[in-house]
């Protein structure tokens, strides 16, 4: 992939992605004191462009998370959206790509604290497919490990270093020959998965954790809930979960930027449903896509258009 990544955004300017380096003393590369964003931008062959989407909302969680962390930098939501676009447009990649947003601590310093040093901003785009290599559905486990805890690093806020814990827990599912994990508390009800939140389907009602079970509010969880309520008249009850609803839900599924809208079909080698993507899975996976592609009007002020120079065949 390396290879198909030509720019970066990087100290201030948009350079080769061979010069974007940092030092190894850098603060947040030592202690995980930098935050992230990540942000799917959809290919419409027949458009012509790109469609980044809902990028304001993400750089809206993004400064969120800057705040959180006692990060600073000098751009605007207009000033980054702008610089992403420019990057897209470089890069011509004619296909799905995945943006990464990181601000860090740059200062080069011994230390934990973060006061007085300063932090700096970094952006580049990759070609992304699925983040699952084409699976049809996903055999999940319930890990071990549970979920970092808000008072100790706040989910809401995508913290370098808090993904040690995500880590963990998707390398020990797939060790243990599962695709996936879904994470739990400290007092032992449904968080998210490793990386993605989670949604149940049973008896015809949509549901998933609440902000509170520490989850990362997600950009595509909220996608969802709104297409499920305006496309397919379904409510979603955001209350907590027991882990024994996941063995009895007739449908499972995972959200994310990178996940997109993914079915599982057994937890803890209990078969979901009939085992296959359910109806309603399918329904919200089938208008979420089509939404991403720029090809339902409506939800055309989700997406930022990014125009693509396509080459006339010869």
């Amino acid at each position: 992939m390396d290879e198909l990544v030509k720019y970066a955004f990087f100290e201030g300017k948009i350079v080769p992605i061979n010069e974007a380096k940092l030092s190894i003393m850098t603060h947040g590369f030592m202690y995980g004191t930098s935050i992230f964003e990540g942000i799917r931008a959809y290919w419409n062959a027949e458009h012509k462009r790109m469609y980044i989407l809902r990028l304001h909302e993400h750089l809206e969680r993004m400064f969120d998370s800057i705040k959180i962390m006692h990060l600073e930098i000098k751009y605007s939501i207009d000033e980054l959206s702008k610089i992403i676009a420019d990057i897209l447009k470089r890069e011509n990649f004619q296909r799905d790509a995945y943006i990464r947003i990181t601000v860090y601590k740059s200062g080069k310093k011994i230390g934990v604290g973060v006061q007085k040093v300063p932090s700096d901003i970094c952006i580049f785009a990759v070609p992304f497919d699925d983040y699952y290599e084409g699976a049809d559905g996903l055999k999940v486990c319930v890990s071990n490990w549970r979920r970092v805890e808000d008072n100790a690093i706040p989910a809401r806020c995508k913290i370098v270093g808090a993904y040690a814990n995500s880590a963990l827990c998707k390398a020990d599912a797939v060790i243990a020959g599962y695709d996936e994990a879904i994470v739990l508390t400290e007092a032992g009800s449904v968080s998210e998965g490793s990386a993605m939140n989670l949604f149940l389907v049973k008896n015809g009602q949509l549901i998933t954790p609440p902000g509170s079970e520490n989850i990362l509010e997600g950009i595509t969880r909220a996608t969802i809930m709104n297409i499920a309520e305006s496309e397919l008249r379904l409510r979603t009850d955001c209350r907590i979960v027991d882990r024994s609803e996941l063995y009895i839900a007739d449908e499972l599924f995972f959200t994310g930027t990178g996940a997109q809208v993914k079915p599982i079909i057994s937890v803890d080698n209990r078969q979901v449903g009939d085992g296959g993507t359910g109806p309603v899975t399918q329904k919200l996976m089938d208008l979420y896509y089509s939404m991403a592609q720029g090809k339902i009007e409506k939800y055309k002020h989700w997406l930022t258009s990014v125009a693509v120079e396509v080459s006339s065949a010869r």
